[in-house]
């Protein structure tokens, strides 16, 4: 026997093979029901973590955590005389490429924050603000700064701010007392 008449054996038996594995999957498929069988939804649910108010099944009731707290600007406020300065001229970093902190600093994307504690929201001269900003009114105030630097779209709808916030109230309160050194 040649190589040629064993090449010819294995493809009869790989396409016996072929044939009969085929023929059980039409089969299996066109004898399934689909549809109104065991399964309703097709696909895969995620699991739900614990005390997820969106998911109903696990409520207060089962000893679920309560939801975050709301954010309190003036407890973040108070915070400020112990925060520390140093840590929020790091978080400043994420600050530098839309603000300058320099004394006579440049406005870039958004406008210098040299002396921006107690200064009228909106009032530098040379940078063209929102008109939300302009409307808003008051002074920036440790109380009016921390909500902003939290969630400044939510605080002032309508900034040009694009930075989403910071969600730690201790980056808040540091990021408030370096800016409380900007004199």
């Amino acid at each position: 026997m040649d190589s040629f008449e064993l090449n010819k054996i294995a493809g009869a038996v790989l396409a016996a093979v072929l044939i009969i594995v085929a023929s059980r999957t039409f089969i299996e498929i066109a004898t399934t029901p689909h549809g109104g069988g065991e399964h309703e939804v097709v696909g895969y649910e995620l699991p739900k973590a614990e005390g997820d108010a969106k998911s109903g099944e696990h409520g207060a009731a089962e000893g679920a955590a309560a939801p975050a707290a709301s954010f309190d600007a003036a407890k973040v406020a108070s915070l400020v005389g112990e925060a520390d300065a140093e840590k929020g001229a790091k978080l400043f970093n994420k600050c530098k490429a839309c603000h300058t902190n320099e004394q006579g600093g440049a406005n870039k994307v958004g406008p210098h924050l040299w002396g921006v504690v107690d200064r009228a929201k909106g009032s530098v001269d040379g940078f063209k603000y929102s008109e939300a900003m302009t409307t808003k009114g008051g002074n920036w105030d440790n109380e009016a700064l921390a909500s902003f630097l939290h969630k400044p779209k939510e605080y002032i709808d309508g900034t040009k701010m694009i930075f989403s916030g910071f969600s730690s109230d201790s980056d808040v309160a540091n990021m408030v007392a370096f800016l409380n050194t900007l004199k």
